[in-house]
């Protein structure tokens, strides 16, 4: 998590749980210690505290994308907090006495969101200055260093600033991205202490004889980090640049992953997620079943090969979004946005994501994880691994239901979405872990319920 949004989720965590506890004080004819200590009224406040931070993750507030005034951002932080109502009102008609007094509710609510709209107005306009930065030169100017500085550029809630850039190729003077060409690589030395950068990522197009080993060597022990462009492109954008992806690389990291641990652990509570998940569904899924079976003609069920972990086939599930025979006259192509080969009912099943319910049954059988990769057709897999370097690789683990390409990209209907998806998944492989799998369900329930639609 970006040391911006940590201090933003902390902060007002934090605020929220201040308003409730003195409006408890100043409210409460009861002793207020005795409320929140003895009587419970700690647990209730962090429960609602708990579902305001919710609603705010559900509505972007903490993804980077700035509303557009401040009446805006008012009116989405009333809407998480009105999340928080409704949980309320969740709680109250399973057992009263979970819910927090009403005057503690209103008032405290009203409270928090003066605490929390100020808050972030103070954010924006003062503490980021204040706290400062991390501070990047490049060396280089290759076309990985400028999609870097442009991402930065535009999400500066990563805490990452562009100092400046040391190159041969562009005059000094240069702009890119906001920041300047500060001199040549030779001036290496006096341009950092310039710049005083936290970070040195070195993105030259040609390095023979170029590159300042002694230089980096003395700044490095000097206590300023180095690294390749690639690292850091990987770190800020979670994805890893096939362009810049040599075989070397990947032969001798002693990081590519995944764990073996983390792997016999995911396929644990894979599978206890997907028992869970069909049985949770099962009502759904049976009135799913009605509505494709009436919409249009054709199978409930869709089965379609695709391929798995190594390479293996297997037969996926999913509830029909398509007309049947969709394929007859076209043959296998690339699924897109606004398909016209999909039903009405089965479009609204993609917006939620419920055509892919069946696919619990797949995670079950051992055939897919929870989270992975997306399994591509075999006629597809053949094409793409011939035209795509490291395309094979992504078949070394399971593909999943959702994924991280999944939660960060849209539809790949193109060659080029395609490599991008790729990049994704490689990260996703490289970095597997329980807290990145939880983060991706999370994400992909945000989706859900925001009606985003499958990618």
């Amino acid at each position: 998590m970006p040391t911006g949004v940590f201090l933003l989720v902390v902060c007002e965590a934090l605020l929220l749980t201040a308003a409730y506890v003195v409006v408890s004080f100043l409210t409460l004819e009861v002793d207020p210690t005795v409320f929140l200590l003895y009587d419970g009224g700690l647990p209730r406040i962090l429960a609602v505290v708990g579902s305001a931070m919710l609603g705010f993750h559900f509505l972007d507030l903490y993804s980077g994308r700035w509303a557009p005034s401040r009446f805006a951002l008012a009116l989405e932080l009333m809407q998480a907090v009105g999340f928080a109502f409704l949980v309320q009102a969740l709680l109250a008609y399973l057992n009263r006495n979970w819910m927090l007094p009403r005057s503690v509710m209103l008032y405290g609510s009203a409270l928090g969101l003066g605490l929390v709209l100020s808050w972030r107005l103070l954010y924006d306009a003062v503490l980021m200055q204040a706290i400062g930065a991390h501070r990047i030169l490049f060396l280089g100017t290759n076309w990985l260093v400028e999609e870097i500085a442009l991402y930065l550029q535009r999400h500066p809630e990563l805490g990452m600033e562009v100092a400046g850039y040391a190159d041969d190729e562009r005059p000094q003077g240069t702009e890119i991205c906001g920041a300047s060409v500060l001199g040549p690589i030779a001036a290496l030395r006096r341009i950092v202490a310039q710049t005083r950068p936290d970070r040195i990522v070195v993105g030259l197009s040609e390095r023979r004889q170029r590159l300042p080993l002694q230089d980096l060597l003395d700044l490095r022990f000097s206590g300023i980090l180095v690294e390749e462009a690639a690292a850091t492109y990987e770190s800020v954008r979670g994805r890893i640049p096939t362009r810049e992806l040599r075989p070397a690389q990947l032969i001798f990291s002693g990081e590519l992953g995944p764990r073996p641990v983390y792997v016999r652990l995911q396929r644990i509570y894979s599978v206890a997620l997907a028992a869970v998940g069909m049985l949770a569904t099962l009502p759904l899924m049976l009135l799913i079943a009605v509505a494709v079976k009436l919409s249009s003609r054709g199978p409930v069920l869709y089965r379609q090969v695709r391929v798995g972990q190594l390479g293996r086939l297997f037969t996926l599930y999913k509830f029909r979004s398509m007309y049947a025979d969709a394929e007859a006259r076209t043959g296998a192509v690339w699924a897109r946005k606004d398909d016209p080969r999909v039903t009405p009912v089965g479009r609204w099943l993609r917006r939620l994501r419920l055509d892919e319910l069946p696919q619990f049954f797949n995670v079950l059988k051992g055939d897919m994880a929870i989270v992975g990769p997306r399994p591509e057709r075999p006629e597809f897999v053949k094409v793409l691994s011939e035209k795509i370097p490291y395309y094979r690789q992504r078949h070394f683990v399971k593909p999943g239901i959702t994924g991280w390409a999944q939660v960060n990209y849209k539809y790949s209907d193109s060659l080029e979405d395609t490599i991008v998806k790729l990049e994704y998944d490689l990260y996703y492989i490289k970095h597997l872990s329980p807290a990145l799998d939880a983060f991706i369900l999370f994400q992909t329930l945000k989706t859900m319920l925001r009606l985003r639609g499958a990618q």
